[in-house]
């Protein structure tokens, strides 16, 4: 292959510039890696689900109910658009699991007589389903097994509806319902404290006296199928049996986290990776310019020797396009690594059976097409720009700059400044479109610094109105049902208890116009101190009697302001529907919740004060009795040890806050790194003789390189204000983007955040001028001061 001349000076720029051009390509490579590592993750998380979905056969709907007779079957399978319907027993019961302390709790859900489900239909990952007629036996989920250590063939106790039960594990399953699996009240998955149990439908029954009917229904739809119109059907056939609504996918918890997951992952691909292909154009147009201004000459005699002007363009676009090419390459190797790792780690977090991790090569092509294309972009404008001199003025020198004293001369003067502290001011001021290029560049690496740094301070916020100032128990029992106020003198008298109140929550459908929310309404008595609702700053509020305070979220989504009315449905015990004014809103990050009044509601349902769970402080000296009295009590559901719960989430979040906040640092320096770097070249190539004149002038070393070092640092300076306010905009844009029924990201950043991330970019651009600086002592000044011709 015969290699043309302008090939040879191609390889041979691109060898000379190695570090510029690996500056460039570090950051084009952040870029990519983002695209594979956000879209990849995004990609395998969806492709596993809805595979899982597809194979076990998820249902569509589900709709609860508090006892419903096996013949109302036929009737809702006839409705129309549905296609499999499947009822069953569900029920929470409370676990001993030999050498436990504390009190586990078990999701009971029955498999059918004939053995496997129709809908969600349980991957069996080791043992056996249980023998439908054996009334001991149960499959559990696995993770629960794994955290408990059990093998087939253990045992551990179930207080079934106030009766204590041995019961035989002959299996362990995964579930599609239960790919995230949160026990009542939790806000993270606790494998060990939860369980899902398998029980044969006729031991369910028996447990729960449920004979001849059932509490759960599971509903498969055809495709096409109005989802509105048969869950109004199948709430009107319900309604007569304690129904409490039929929902879809979105409000089952598990799918819910997984969409969840899948918004923040996509959130992330259209926030990141712009900002990387963007800083890297900017890169690529401020030292290919650099080289043009350079060789002015040799573009000249290039042409002067018949070379188009297509050529002299194509031959700067591919030296920007090798740089893309390295910059790919580099981002396809560290993206495929990192979105395999994340992906595993996300399946270790879910209850994935498999991972389809495909590495799509339509997501690898896509990123290398936006890169080259944003290295095009930048370099686009220079090559044409070099295509266009005229030979004749492209081999004389290029005419110097005219510049005239201005205010800022005559105010540098009457400051009394040095005289390099002039020539940098000098600098600045006579170019600056490039020092603002180059600050802005800058600016977005303080901007991905802070905003990855946010998540520290939301948490910090979320912990604190959550677990701080809201929810200050140590334990909430949550029981089977409703129960007279006086039942928590009972719980006061449990070993360990120091303090116990409680707290009625009430199933109910919130309605404004045609807008429509299920959520539970919370009612605690107004001098409650460990449950409270926490208003604006932090202040603690109690609902008044005649209205309801709604989370400022679920206010918004039902369109509700302070002084609107709202219609609330009762969907257990009687269905009534009243109608109460919103009296107040509140920030609330975690769940969708309305509060009324304890008497209030009460009094509106027509019944003496009554409690559906039990809040309690407990004397951590006691756990022991505690529990082992909670093992044996009737008419317990379930347990959540927020204590427990508490410190489980301060170290999975801190966990994966450090990982995320080494990732972006690491990110943020290379920006900084890459316009510092490329900067302080240009600036060494550009002034080099002028450098030099000045110590021939005698101007020490020093004084020479604070000019250098000088003007990087203040345009790193000024970056910082505009990386502040970047860096708030893609936080706001990551609270938009993750917001969801489950949660919200509260949008705060405290200044140390700011500071944090200005003293890191700071940092990293004084050692990458530094690096360049060392150029100034190997300076020839004989060579520098020779002129060319």
């Amino acid at each position: 292959m015969v290699m043309h001349a302008l090939d040879r000076k191609l390889l041979r720029d691109f060898v000379r510039l190695w570090a510029q051009a690996l500056a460039i390509a570090m950051v084009l490579a952040c870029g990519v890696a983002a695209l594979l590592t956000s879209f990849g993750t995004y990609q395998a998380l969806g492709d596993s689900r809805d595979a899982y979905y597809e194979r076990n056969r998820f249902a569509d709907l589900w709709a609860p109910a508090r006892r419903a007779p096996l013949s109302l079957l036929p009737d809702l399978a006839a409705i129309p658009g549905i296609r499999s319907v499947e009822a069953r027993i569900e029920g929470l019961v409370t676990l001993d699991i030999p050498g436990r302390e504390e009190t586990a709790v078990g999701q009971v859900i029955s498999l059918p007589a004939s053995g496997e489900p129709l809908l969600n239909v349980p991957l069996m990952r080791k043992g056996r389903l249980p023998d439908p007629d054996a009334p001991s036996e149960v499959a559990v989920t696995e993770p629960f097994a794994k955290a408990n250590k059990f093998e087939l063939g253990d045992s551990f106790f179930a207080n079934l509806n106030g009766t204590r039960r041995e019961l035989t594990i002959t299996g362990t399953v995964l579930s599609p319902e239960f790919i995230y699996t949160l026990g009542p009240g939790a806000m993270m998955p606790d494998n060990e404290g939860f369980g899902v149990i398998f029980m044969p439908e006729r031991a369910a029954a028996a447990a729960f006296d449920m004979s001849g009917a059932f509490n759960s229904l599971t509903v498969g739809l055809y495709k096409g199928t109005n989802e509105a119109e048969v869950i109004d059907r199948i709430d009107a056939l319900l309604e007569r049996y304690g129904g409490t609504g039929a929902h879809g996918r979105d409000r089952q918890i598990s799918d819910s986290f997984v969409s969840s997951e899948l918004t923040q992952l996509w959130t992330m691909t259209v926030v990141l990776p712009p900002i990387f292909f963007g800083v890297a154009a900017f890169l690529v147009n401020m030292v290919l310019g650099r080289i043009v201004a350079l060789e002015r000459a040799e573009i000249g005699l290039l042409k002067a020797f018949g070379y188009s002007n297509a050529a002299i363009a194509q031959h700067y676009l591919m030296l920007a396009g090798l740089t893309a090419i390295v910059g790919v390459l580099i981002g396809w190797g560290f993206g495929a690594w990192l979105a395999h790792g994340l992906a595993e780690l996300y399946a270790r977090f879910y209850d994935f059976p498999y991972l389809i991790f495909r590495g799509s090569w339509s997501v690898y092509a896509v990123s290398a097409v936006v890169g080259i294309a944003s290295a095009a972009f930048g370099a686009l404008r220079v090559a044409l720009r070099a295509a266009g001199l005229p030979p004749a003025i492209a081999m004389q020198p290029p005419a110097p700059p005219r510049f005239r004293r201005g205010f800022t001369d005559w105010l540098m003067t009457q400051l009394h400044l040095s005289q390099p502290a002039m020539m940098i001011l000098r600098s600045i001021t006579r170019w600056p479109i490039r020092a603002a290029s180059s600050a802005l560049g800058l600016s977005m690496s303080v901007a991905v610094l802070a905003a990855a740094s946010f998540f520290n301070d939301a948490m910090d916020k979320m912990m604190e109105t959550t677990f701080g100032l809201a929810n200050r128990q140590d334990v909430v029992l949550i029981f089977t049902d409703n129960r007279p106020e006086i039942a928590i003198d009972e719980v006061a008298k449990i070993p360990g208890v120091i303090q116990a109140e409680g707290q009625l929550t009430e199933a109910v459908k919130l309605r404004h116009g045609h807008l429509t929310k299920y959520v539970g309404l919370e009612a605690r008595r107004p001098d409650a101190d460990l449950s409270r609702i926490v208003g604006g700053a932090g202040r603690v509020i109690s609902a008044p009697p005649g209205g309801i305070v709604l989370a400022s979220r679920l206010a918004r989504q039902l369109g509700l302001a302070v002084g609107d009315t709202v219609e609330v449905e009762f969907l257990q015990g009687r269905r009534e529907t009243v109608t109460l004014p919103v009296t107040a809103t509140i920030e609330q990050y975690v769940g969708l919740a309305a509060y009324m009044d304890f008497d209030a509601l009460n009094a509106i349902r027509r019944q003496a004060p009554q409690v559906s769970v039990a809040n309690i402080s407990l004397d951590p000296a006691h756990r022991a009795e505690f529990h082992r009295t909670l093992a044996e009590m009737p008419r317990l559901a379930g347990t959540a040890m927020l204590t427990d719960m508490r410190r489980s989430f301060e170290e999975t979040i801190q966990q994966n806050i450090t990982i995320t906040a080494t990732v972006y640092s690491v990110i943020a320096m290379l920006i900084a790194v890459g316009v510092t770097y490329n900067g302080a070249r240009i600036q060494m190539s550009e002034r080099a003789r002028e450098l030099a004149s000045l110590r021939i002038l005698g101007f020490s070393r020093g004084e020479v390189s604070f000019i250098l070092v000088g003007e990087a640092m203040i345009l790193a300076v000024l970056a910082q204000p505009v990386g502040w306010l970047a860096g708030l905009g893609i936080a706001w844009a990551f609270t938009q983007g993750i917001e969801s029924d489950l949660y919200e990201i509260p949008f705060v950043i405290v200044p140390a955040t700011f500071a944090r991330a200005s003293l890191i970019v700071l940092l990293t651009a004084l050692v990458s001028a530094l690096v360049v600086r060392r150029r100034i002592d190997r300076l020839n000044l004989v060579a520098v001061m020779k002129t060319r011709e």
